[in-house]
């Protein structure tokens, strides 16, 4: 009798930075994580700016960068099309405002979806409101491509907020595992549906994207996917320890692992945390310049042509990087007027 071999469900692992390589449908995903010091009355950092490279800040200068920021870290008014935005917040407060007219104030575990489609001019700015204790903020904002069909769909904006994402827990011999389902069903939890021309959207796309914490020791089974074409990447951005399988990977570390079988996960010494990306690839040829995104250079120069001709509907704010006040609530104020507000917001 022979004994059977146990493939390795680890296909591939990365090192993992401030951008994460990601694989098709999704570009890329950016994990932004600033230690903030107090704010001042200008919602900026109540410190000096001296020896940062205002407008392209990146460096992480005592824990934190301005970014495109002059005054308030963030990223002033640019443009986008072609691909989708998903912001997910774990920390901190982030001030949307766009080109449809749309606005908000969000964070605290909410999630923006942008359909940028034919064309969209948004900002993301991080309004520092705490003036006497810091002001953290942690994001991870996630491309997720969309199939030629779709990328001159209408622009389209919604928000999920905290309270209406599910979140599946999982009780480990009193070690708990949580996941907060973003998008794509779990263990019959359903979140909140995509915008109508995503490719999250279409069921046979098997697009997930789940958030995992796990207490230190804990076990959990990460099930199979849809379909065997489906890619998952599993990125592990807290903790150390993370089992895959049988297959050891260490901190700040990307594993893309089989999704024909389930997978068992088991968290070492400390308590871990992963973000969990998948989908099916939408296998398409893929243009990049800057924040437009299409199938050939053709659509590129196309959307650097409309982008200088139509301003993608101009911006109608007095400001490029506008903040929505001290006292303001999370909210949203969609482009057909609808309004959303959730909680009263003192400090950060």
């Amino acid at each position: 009798m022979t004994d059977s071999v146990i493939e390795d469900p680890v296909i591939q692992t990365v090192s993992l930075g401030p951008q994460w390589p990601t694989a098709d449908p999704f570009l890329f995903c950016a994990h932004h994580d600033d230690a903030y010091p107090p704010g001042n009355e200008h919602f900026g950092p109540a410190a000096s700016l001296d020896g940062r490279d205002l407008g392209s800040d990146f460096a992480g200068l005592d824990g934190w960068r301005m970014y495109h920021g002059q005054v308030v870290p963030g990223f002033p008014q640019h443009p986008h099309r072609g691909f989708e935005t998903v912001t997910f917040v774990r920390r901190g407060l982030i001030d949307h405002s766009d080109s449809l007219g749309a606005a908000a104030r969000f964070g605290r575990g909410d999630v923006q979806w942008v359909t940028t489609g034919s064309g969209i001019v948004h900002s993301e700015m991080f309004p520092l409101l705490d003036r006497d204790g810091p002001n953290p903020v942690e994001l991870f904002q996630i491309w997720l491509n969309l199939p030629a069909a779709d990328k001159m769909a209408d622009p389209y904006f919604t928000m999920f907020w905290s309270h209406d994402i599910p979140r599946v827990v999982f009780d480990d011999a009193g070690r708990r595992v949580e996941i907060e389902v973003v998008t794509g069903s779990l263990d019959g939890a359903e979140p909140p549906s995509p915008p109508p021309s995503s490719w999250a959207a279409r069921p046979e796309a098997d697009v997930a994207i789940w958030a995992v914490r796990m207490d230190a020791g804990a076990t959990w089974t990460l099930p199979a996917a849809r379909s065997a074409e489906t890619v998952r990447t599993l990125y592990g951005f807290v903790g150390e320890g993370l089992d895959i399988g049988g297959h050891p990977i260490g901190p700040d570390t990307g594993a893309v692992v089989r999704t024909d079988v389930p997978v068992e996960l088991t968290a070492g010494d400390t308590d871990v945390e992963l973000l969990v990306l998948q989908g099916r690839p939408i296998g398409e040829p893929v243009a990049r310049y800057g924040p437009f995104v299409s199938n050939d250079r053709a659509g590129i120069e196309q959307a650097l042509a409309d982008y200088r001709r139509t301003g993608f509907g101009g911006w109608p704010w007095p400001a490029d990087d506008p903040v929505h006040g001290r006292d303001e609530s999370r909210f949203a104020h969609h482009a057909d007027g609808r309004v959303e507000r959730i909680e009263s917001t003192t400090g950060g």
